[in-house]
């Protein structure tokens, strides 16, 4: 698929382009210039033809501040990649010597490159684009990325250097993807471990809390597998949490959980297990997700055996309401242990994907009620019919019992885990849901 690359200056409205094209707002928007740091992907299509956008940041020649120099290289990396550039200037400001150095850059690469002129709100605001000239272009396209004027054409212009794909055979079709979204509280190394499982800066890393800003998500592939990485920001605790900004890099992360498969918890072997991990278990949980618990900075924590079974011990005991979720002790920085992260995806992905047939399912219900028979509840015995499953992602049983609202938790915590140890469910959340029978099933 063909890669667009939009570049420019800081907060002339590539995000907002990138939006618009996308038809989504996986980008922040904001008037605070260098918003976005890390490259920001989406595959979308205009006029039937396919292909990959890409969102960076400002570009600036100096370094005023510490993450310039990480956003210059993410601009570098996205150059490279891209098979078609989009230069995107603010009419509004007029041209800008940051504007000649990135033109000249762009140049030299000798790529198909496009030059939009942006914040031209319609036809009367054109006078604007004649500064721009002077950098020898001899095709500007004025648009609106706000309000959409001109884009049509410059993307109907830009697909028609994008060749067709050639179509597949359904049985050649390659495996769909396993969605990974990277947690944790700030600081704790999500952006080093994205690009420890890539092998190449994919996000900027530094030192300071709160660095990654969107949901940064990375399709690659792996052992013929196809997977989706997601980094993203840190949670904080709501108290801590005040610019408007970093409210909504905390709203990105938390939908980064929503379209995830697998949720890596990262937590600080260092600090150890904070409430604030806890939380964030809790958003997992609440949306029936995978999960993972890395320990990071494995390799800071110490070489006593003892002390690293307690510190486990205690981890799996402040997490004790999710004993599902394996524990991964590894260190991003250096490659310790991160070599078994995408094999434990896979293995948690595929019992989370897993279907039962009715046959088994009901065979398994019958041992477990034969191991532990139903209580009485106001005088009737508990009887469970037959179950059969609903769905996938989680495994989603549905038992069909002649009280529904008189089962205990403590018993559906019983036939939670009967049913794990008969389906070898021990890595994926499961749900049960009790229904009585309808008039109709009591005939059937």
């Amino acid at each position: 698929m063909a890669i667009i690359a939009i570049v420019g200056r800081p907060n002339v409205g590539k995000s907002t382009l990138f939006n618009r094209v996308s038809k989504s707002s996986r980008a922040l928007v904001d008037d605070l210039p260098g918003v976005t740091r890390d490259r920001n992907y989406a595959r979308t299509s205009w006029d039937e033809k396919s292909f990959t956008l890409v969102d960076t940041g400002g570009f600036v020649t100096g370094e005023s501040s510490s993450f310039d120099k990480g956003t210059r290289e993410q601009i570098h990396h996205a150059i490279e990649q891209a098979d078609i550039l989009l230069f995107v200037a603010d009419g509004r400001a007029g041209l800008h010597p940051e504007d000649s150095a990135l033109f000249d850059l762009l140049r030299r690469s000798s790529k198909p490159l496009f030059f939009s002129v942006n914040k031209i709100d319609g036809p009367e605001q054109q006078g604007r684009l004649v500064d721009f000239y002077a950098l020898g272009v001899q095709d500007i396209y004025p648009v609106s990325a706000a309000h959409g004027f001109g884009v049509g054409d410059l993307f109907s212009d830009i697909v028609k250097l994008i060749d067709e794909p050639e179509e597949q055979p359904f049985d050649e079709l390659e495996p769909r993807e396993i969605r990974i979204s990277i947690l944790g509280r700030p600081n704790v190394g999500k952006s080093t471990l994205v690009n420890r499982i890539l092998g190449e800066p994919r996000v900027i890393v530094s030192p300071i809390a709160g660095t990654t800003r969107d949901a940064v998500d990375t399709a690659f592939e792996r052992d013929n597998r196809k997977y989706l990485l997601i980094d993203t920001a840190g949670i904080r605790r709501k108290g801590k949490t005040h610019e408007k900004l970093e409210k909504l890099s905390i709203i990105k992360a938390l939908q980064s959980i929503d379209k995830s498969h697998v949720c890596i918890l990262l937590v600080d072997a260092v600090e150890g297990p904070a409430d604030q991990d806890l939380h964030i278990a809790g958003y997992i949980q609440d949306r029936s997700r995978a999960f993972i618990i890395g320990v990071n900075k494995w390799d800071e924590f110490g070489a006593n055996p003892k002390s690293q079974k307690e510190f486990l011990e205690d981890l799996k005991y402040r997490f004790r309401a999710m004993p599902f979720a394996p524990v991964l002790p590894f260190s991003a920085l250096t490659g310790q242990g991160t070599r078994k992260v995408l094999p434990a995806v896979r293995d948690v992905f595929t019992q989370y994907d897993s279907r039962i047939s009715t046959g088994i399912l009901n065979r398994a219900l019958g041992d477990a009620i034969a191991a532990h028979e139903p209580p009485m509840v106001h005088g009737r015995r508990l009887k469970f019919f037959y179950a059969t499953q609903a769905s996938t992602r989680p495994p989603t049983f549905v038992i069909f019992c002649n009280s529904p609202e008189s089962i205990h938790f403590s018993y559906e915590r019983f036939l939670v885990n009967k049913f794990r140890e008969s389906f070898a469910f021990d890595k994926t959340p499961l749900k049960l849901v009790f229904r009585g029978r309808t008039q109709r099933d009591k005939k059937d």
